[in-house]
């Protein structure tokens, strides 16, 4: 009887301990979005905070060393860091990066992504982090000298961008739509890259820092000095979550306290 007794206190004893040991783990910060990617969470101390991205952008987003890094995957990381969540990155094709947003895949996209009226339908931003310039790049002794050749009456020039980008948009819009030429569209920035050198498009609009790694790995390529258009960058989030309110403070600190800026500088030298 002594031994039973023992064993049953023995059991209690190991299944209070365990029951203590649950009651120690991480949960997520008190401020936070309690629901924000549970499922991702089971095994962390902390809730992840979801970022899809497109990591063929640099320096905002690219790979070195087998890892994501960049602008964009710094400033999501210190974000993540003051609202207490645990950052995971999710690399896509840009164009799967709202849908990924609008189905739950996501918690926030970032990808030199800009506010645009067709992207605002689908998801929400947050304030803006960067400023970006749409540049066009050309192979040297090219005929289009300017902006002002893509966009003359008469011209028929082929325009490669990645597709979805605004770099996308404004030339289907500018050009395409006007019968100033065609768009042609590439999932990567370096597949439409490789079609100018091929010869398969006359330019290339895409991000100015993006454009200038090309052109620096690609002989015989050149950045227009006039710029296409210069928009603002921020951060994609489903319509009306919790998120936004939090991710714009953190955001608002960390420009504020020069975080921000001393990433940008890091990847982007002051010409």
């Amino acid at each position: 009887m002594k031994k039973y007794l023992k064993n049953i206190l023995a059991a209690t004893m190991i299944l209070s301990m365990t029951t203590a040991l649950a009651a120690c783990g991480g949960s997520a910060p008190a401020d936070n979005n309690e629901d924000a990617n549970a499922d991702g969470a089971e095994n962390s101390g902390k809730q992840k905070l979801v970022l899809a991205t497109s990591a063929d952008f640099p320096p905002y987003e690219f790979y070195e060393g087998g890892e994501v890094v960049g602008i964009d995957v710094e400033v999501a990381k210190a974000i993540a860091d003051k609202l207490g969540y645990e950052l995971e990155i999710q690399d896509m094709i840009f164009d799967s990066i709202i849908p990924s947003i609008v189905s739950g895949k996501a918690d926030i996209g970032m990808a030199g992504m800009t506010v645009t009226e067709d992207r605002l339908e689908s998801v929400d931003f947050t304030d803006s982090y960067a400023t970006g310039i749409q540049s066009i790049i050309v192979k040297e002794g090219s005929p289009i000298t300017s902006v002002d050749d893509l966009l003359a009456e008469g011209a028929n020039n082929k325009v490669g961008v990645q597709t979805t980008t605004t770099g996308d948009t404004y030339t289907t819009a500018d050009i395409e739509k006007k019968g100033l030429g065609t768009v042609e569209r590439y999932n990567k920035g370096t597949d439409a890259i490789e079609a100018l050198k091929a010869g398969k498009v006359d330019c290339v609009v895409i991000d100015n820092e993006p454009a200038k790694k090309f052109v620096e790995s690609n002989e015989g390529l050149q950045i227009l000095d006039t710029e296409y258009t210069i928009e603002n960058y921020a951060i994609a989030l489903a319509k009306d979550s919790e998120l936004t309110e939090p991710i714009n403070k953190a955001l608002t600190e960390l420009i504020e306290d020069g975080t921000v800026q001393s990433i940008v500088d890091k990847y982007i030298t002051a010409e």
